[in-house]
């Protein structure tokens, strides 16, 4: 047993751990549940409440399950009998996790979301305040699946999949610690199956080449992959929040975790927790439009902190409105911010280039001298 100082310090830090679970790691080879493997997470997840942390699961499986209890060679491509499999599965799934929960006297919650519940603001904080009564009042486990059987573009990756939702989940809660359990041991250098891969241990920061290490198979019942994960581990860190990718075959691995152990890999935060709004509007939400600034107003956002002025935009992507998320690219095409605009895209386009006192002589009057403030900007790449 190999202790990591930092890693132990992470997980001392960590009283609340959102933990996802693979297709994979949950069924069989034919999409059947796997309910030893469930009773084992059950237990895990036991033991990590019992030092005082608070868990929420994010949990993969429900068309899975669905294809293995209907006997189905594969999983469907037929949209609405893709949706009837995961009704089938996902009863399956929660009267598992409950009644081994139960064994322990642990209480379950099923919670279902849709992309649309992230992306509305009101209610976004509503699923916070409702998954914190779950946590605090009622001392629950929250269980959380997307809405496959009514939510159309979840199973068409509106999502992504459940490793995206889980990432936004642990913004949502602020939480420390997020864990991918795979049925791989985390990020190789290589293909995982090639004996001359290495699992790598810590990642510093994810950038461009540790997603070229990936080797994705995307076959079988599962729709993520390592990249999916990569992409997850990005949208944590970028909000401050700590993440391990490890194998949820491995027998305790989430007490192994919690002892601060080295199994999988670490990816640290990227920097300090940013704020809650900050990251649902920069970390949650999709943007609807983007510009591209030049040089000198992408240096003034990341190292002056300072606002996005007409006259550092260059051009502008798409059609939004005034209050819309918009991401911001550089000329070679980077993008490094999101923010929410002031202006709609039609008078973006009206006054870019121009100096803000120009403002109010193409569009008649000057709302703001900003297109976007410094107080709605989140810069999410170094």
């Amino acid at each position: 047993m190999t202790i990591d100082l930092v890693r132990q310090e992470i997980a001392t830090e960590a009283r609340l751990i959102v933990v996802k679970v693979g297709t994979r790691v949950v069924t069989h080879p034919d999409g059947r549940l796997n309910y030893e493997r469930i009773e084992q997470l059950a237990e895990e997840i036991h033991c990590v409440r019992q030092t005082g942390r608070k868990v929420v699961l994010v949990s993969s499986g429900a068309v899975g399950a669905g294809v293995g209890r209907l006997g189905l060679p594969g999983r469907p491509t037929d949209l609405s009998e893709l949706q009837a499999v995961a009704a089938i599965g996902q009863s399956l799934l929660v009267e598992a996790y409950d009644q081994t929960f139960r064994r322990y006297n642990d209480v379950a919650a099923q919670v279902l979301l849709t992309a649309d519940v992230i992306e509305n603001r009101t209610s976004y904080l509503n699923a916070r305040n409702t998954l914190l009564a779950l946590l605090n009042r009622f001392d629950a486990v929250p269980i959380i699946n997307e809405n496959d059987t009514v939510a159309v573009e979840e199973l068409r990756m509106t999502f992504g999949d459940n490793d995206r939702l889980a990432a936004l989940v642990t913004n949502l809660l602020q939480a420390q610690l997020l864990v991918l359990l795979s049925d791989v041991e985390g990020l190789y250098s290589g293909d995982p199956n090639d004996p001359k891969s290495e699992l790598i241990p810590l990642v510093r920061k994810i950038d461009d080449s540790i997603f070229d290490l990936v080797r994705d198979k995307k076959t079988g019942l599962s729709k993520g992959g390592m990249a999916s994960k990569l992409k997850a581990a990005q949208l944590v860190t970028t909000g401050g929040g700590n993440v391990i990718i490890a194998s949820g075959k491995t027998p305790g691995v989430l007490k192994k975790i919690i002892a601060g152990e080295v199994v999988g890999t670490l990816f640290f935060a990227k920097g300090p927790t940013v704020a809650a709004r900050k990251r649902w509007f920069g970390l949650s939400i999709q943007p609807r439009g983007q510009l591209i600034v030049d040089a000198g107003a992408r240096e003034a956002i990341e190292k002056r902190g300072k606002s996005l002025l007409p006259i550092g935009i260059l051009d502008v992507v798409g059609q939004f409105q005034k209050g819309d998320l918009v991401a911001l690219r550089d000329p070679d095409g980077c993008e490094f911010g999101k923010g929410l605009s002031n202006y709609s895209a039609e008078d973006v386009r009206r006054i870019k280039g121009l100096r803000t006192r120009q403002i109010a002589q193409v569009l008649g009057w000057l709302p703001y001298e900003e297109v976007i403030h410094r107080d709605n900007l989140l810069v999410t790449r170094p």
